[in-house]
């Protein structure tokens, strides 16, 4: 989607840091710590210890103040995203779960970071973190939607994003403490909980064009076109499981799925999209994924 002009956005919003600075790279016991715990919920970095890594804090750049750089600037637009969707999920969580909306921080990095759950390297790909209530990414991450046979194109890089919200929502709503993460399967848990993320991205998908800069009372984004929401649906499509299992060279196998499939994921996007409430979202009480 399309930032509009007259939004006035704040650089400090996400935070940016390079790696090479005592992360694991490729392994150690900070990456195990974290796959650990996106697999199971369980944190275990107090029976590890470690020291955690120097970064860098502060703006991704202090150029991100408004809808030009958004609309050109990778990293400014991770900046206007993050501001989209608090101002969205600020009103919408407490209208429709009755729970006060709390900001996850958001960092973009380079390489490898040290997170609450763990170090993380650029090949574990976005992820929320929620013992910390953060959401990483290295941008590095779009230019591989194109391998995996998507466009990288804004509203594909925001769906992405807001998925990552997603799960800050649902570990708000107490969801992730109350679920098995440890099974897979296309109706375990835990791939309900990722279509789950999917739907809550599209459902802010198809309200963004209406939540208003509380300062200075301008929408954010233009509605979405028709080819925006295909590019959306793409990258929802690239990260299914049985796409990255075939592309691979795998067989594709639905006993181990962690996220769903490439029409799961497509669908329960959708389904956010025309439906428009948390309520249309419920995962966990669908018969039929």
């Amino acid at each position: 989607m399309t930032f509009n002009e007259g939004i006035r956005t704040d650089p400090n919003r996400v935070r940016r840091s390079r790696g090479g600075k005592g992360a694991a790279v490729g392994g150690g016991l900070g990456l195990v710590v974290l796959v650990v715990y996106l697999l199971t919920g369980t944190n275990i970095s107090g029976l590890v210890g470690g020291d955690t890594p120097a970064q860098e804090g502060g703006a991704a750049s202090g150029e991100c103040v408004g809808a030009e750089a958004a609309n050109t600037n990778v990293e400014c637009r991770m900046v206007a995203t993050a501001e989209a969707l608090d101002a969205y999920w600020g009103a919408a969580l407490p209208e429709q779960a009755g729970i006060q909306y709390a900001q996850p921080a958001f960092q973009t990095f380079t390489g490898s970071v040290t997170t609450g759950c763990g170090d993380a390297t650029s090949a574990v790909g976005p992820f929320y973190c929620p013992p910390d209530t953060s959401v990483y990414l290295d941008t590095g991450f779009f230019d591989q939607l194109e391998q995996l046979g998507a466009e990288n194109a804004p509203l594909a890089q925001e769906y992405i994003v807001a998925h990552e919200w997603g799960h800050h929502i649902q570990n708000q709503v107490g969801t992730m403490a109350t679920i098995d993460r440890q099974g897979t399967g296309a109706s375990s848990d835990g791939v309900r909980l990722e279509l789950q993320a999917d739907c809550y991205a599209g459902l802010w998908v198809g309200h963004a064009a209406n939540v208003v800069d509380p300062e200075t009372g301008v929408t954010f984004l233009q509605p979405p076109t028709r080819q925006q929401v295909q590019d959306a649906l793409g990258a929802a499509a690239a990260v299914g499981d049985d796409r990255i299992q075939a592309g691979a060279g795998q067989q594709v196998n639905p006993d181990t799925w962690t996220h769903g499939s490439a029409e799961q994921r497509v669908r329960w996007f959708s389904t956010g999209y025309e439906q428009g409430t948390m309520a249309a979202c419920d995962t966990f009480g669908a018969a039929q994924l």
